[in-house]
């Protein structure tokens, strides 16, 4: 039998998704708020007698067991093969050789790799001697696997071919790279190894911080396996495997930058942790801290570098409605310095000193500003402010800066709205320049739209926050937006729609280099709000118009619940 096959008659999809959401029993079916977009309520069906999953909300999205497990962990289609195997007992040596060999191969190297870098950590005096030195114990090192690779070009090489290993797939996982005479060489070479696993612990790649002796100074102080089938950076947190019990517990996820950090933390006793690896903090590894916890705990450098990387980590944080705290210390370069300094204190220091992100803005842009700065300043907290989800939240902000800067609420408000208004302008003018005789627009929310769709296109990761909005676009323009997600509806009705995909993808691809990518998050999040402000513009003009026929029908029973939902409507327009 096809293992694909045995693995959905052994498994009940019900059993799997409940281990991940709260289902509420609908008759033959299940229901629950779905886990791929905000709602409030519950629109996400589970189907025992078809095994299948299916969002009836603004995402539609649906399909199989294995379908649910990739969207939710975040894994290709091999990796929730892998796991789904694991549980239900059935074996993957019937699965194709080809992808036996695209994807489990690369597994198998990187755990042969890690077995060899750990066995070489004790054969290096100096390599074991900066790890103490920084403060790591041995039962740390050994329980993270921490190795090192030794400093001869082919060691590596001459271990995993002498082990039977292909050099061509030891290339494609990243472990070596070919050189311009044609030959391989180690890709870590006297480096300090941390492997990194993805979210089941199968190892997918390594960070390599280069060991001071053997730095010339032409070589970067850390580097890391390249993207592979099975290692994505932007979709990797380091220690996630070790820590995501305790963030689930706690509902707390602290981050930090970097290996060293992580561990440290994790020895002293913080286990609700887990650090970028190699790269910035992406949207995609927000989604995953997302699943597990609502409150982030931002842990970077107090370095220049440091507080733009936590500024950034709050806005992206927020605009998912995150909770953000902010743990700056002022003694220490950083976590796991203090941490060697002052160990066993850490933890309770998280507890007291952690600020809020609010708190946070307050005092960088705020407090004991210089009066000819104040209106620069504020207008950037104000944009911070358009970024967080929740409007009780924003509500909350207006406030704290009010009290604190001493301008009225009101004119925040305005400024705020002035903010808005002018963003959109921009955008709107540079919309209707680009498209003038390609594509006719009827209205205003074809144009925000448009732009929604470009913006997209620009940043990938961005799609999903755009797809929560689904039900505010036009038709045409969802399915220019599935098109961008990779659904392809090419039928004739819908190739017109195509287009506006597109065009978007070649819109986008003019403007980069134009446009600060940190900053679409951003001008997404005005532009939705614009979108629903005039969606509910127009319903409120449908709802006028039926306001009228039913006070000269005389329906009072019916007029009066029609005019309270035309309150509630006039609300959130002006809102």
């Amino acid at each position: 039998m096809d293992p694909v096959q045995e693995i959905k008659n052994k498994l009940d999809i019900v059993d799997i998704v409940k281990e991940r959401v709260s289902l509420i029993p609908a008759g033959k079916n299940f229901k629950a708020i779905c886990p791929f977009h905000k709602e409030k309520t519950p629109s996400f069906i589970v189907s025992p007698e078809r095994q299948t999953w299916h969002c009836f909300g603004s995402c539609n999205e649906g399909g199989d067991i294995f379908s649910f497990i990739m969207k939710y962990e975040h894994v290709e289609f091999y990796e929730a093969l892998s796991m789904l195997a694991q549980m239900a007992g059935v074996e993957l040596k019937k699965i194709s050789p080809q992808n036996q060999k695209e994807f489990g191969v690369l597994y198998d190297l990187n755990k042969s790799a890690e077995d060899f870098f750990f066995g070489q950590l004790s054969d290096e005096d100096k390599a074991e001697k900066y790890l103490t030195d920084r403060g790591l114990k041995k039962e740390t090192i050994e329980e993270f696997k921490v190795g090192f690779s030794p400093a001869q070009k082919d060691a590596l090489i001459l271990h995993l071919v002498n082990a039977g290993y292909d050099i061509a797939d030891i290339e494609r996982a990243g472990l070596v790279f070919k050189t311009e005479r044609g030959t391989y060489m180690d890709r870590f070479r006297g480096r300090i190894m941390f492997p990194i696993k993805n979210t089941f612990g199968k190892i997918v790649g390594f960070s390599g911080r280069i060991l001071p002796e053997y730095d010339d100074g032409n070589s970067g102080k850390y580097i890391n396996s390249p993207e592979t089938p099975v290692f994505n950076k932007s979709r990797i947190l380091y220690g996630f495997d070790a820590s995501k019990q305790y963030i689930r517990e706690t509902g707390v996820a602290m981050l930090v930058e970097g290996q060293m950090d992580f561990l440290m933390l994790y020895q002293d006793g913080v286990h609700n942790v887990c650090a970028t690896s190699g790269t910035a903090l992406t949207q995609h590894h927000l989604e995953i801290l997302k699943k597990i916890s609502e409150r982030l705990i931002l842990a970077f450098d107090g370095d220049s570098a440091g507080i733009i990387a936590t500024e950034r980590a709050i806005d992206m944080a927020h605009a998912m409605d995150f909770s953000v705290n902010v743990f700056i210390l002022s003694d220490a370069k950083d976590s796991a310095e203090y941490i060697q300094k002052n160990p066993g204190k850490i933890k309770r220091l998280i507890e007291s000193s952690s600020i809020s992100a609010l708190e946070f803005y307050l005092s960088r842009y705020v407090d004991n500003i210089p009066e000819y700065q104040i209106k620069t300043k504020i207008r950037h907290i104000l944009q911070k402010v358009i970024l967080i989800y929740s409007p009780l939240e924003q509500g909350r902000w207006l406030k704290k800066i009010s009290e604190h800067s001493k301008i009225s609420e009101q004119s925040l408000i305005e400024e705020l709205n002035l903010l808005k208004r002018k963003f959109v302008k921009k955008e709107e003018e540079k919309i209707q320049s680009d498209l003038s005789g390609e594509f006719e627009f009827k209205n205003r929310t074809e144009r925000i739209a448009m732009e929604l769709l470009i913006l997209g296109a620009m940043s990938q990761p961005s799609i999903s926050k755009i797809d929560e909005a689904r039900a505010f676009l036009p038709e045409k323009f969802i399915i220019a937006l599935d098109y961008l997600k990779g659904v392809r509806q090419e039928t004739e009705e819908n190739l017109k729609n195509i287009d506006l995909g597109r065009y978007a993808e070649m819109k986008a691809s003019l403007r980069y280099g134009e446009i600060d990518l940190d900053k679409i998050p951003f001008e997404i999040n005005v532009l939705i709000q614009e979108l629903k402000k005039e969606y509910y513009k127009e319903k409120k003009e449908e709802m006028l118009a039926k306001i009228k026929v039913l006070e000269k029908s005389g329906k009072n029973e019916e007029l009066s619940k029609v005019l309270k939902e035309f309150d509630e409507i006039a609300k959130l327009v002006n809102n």
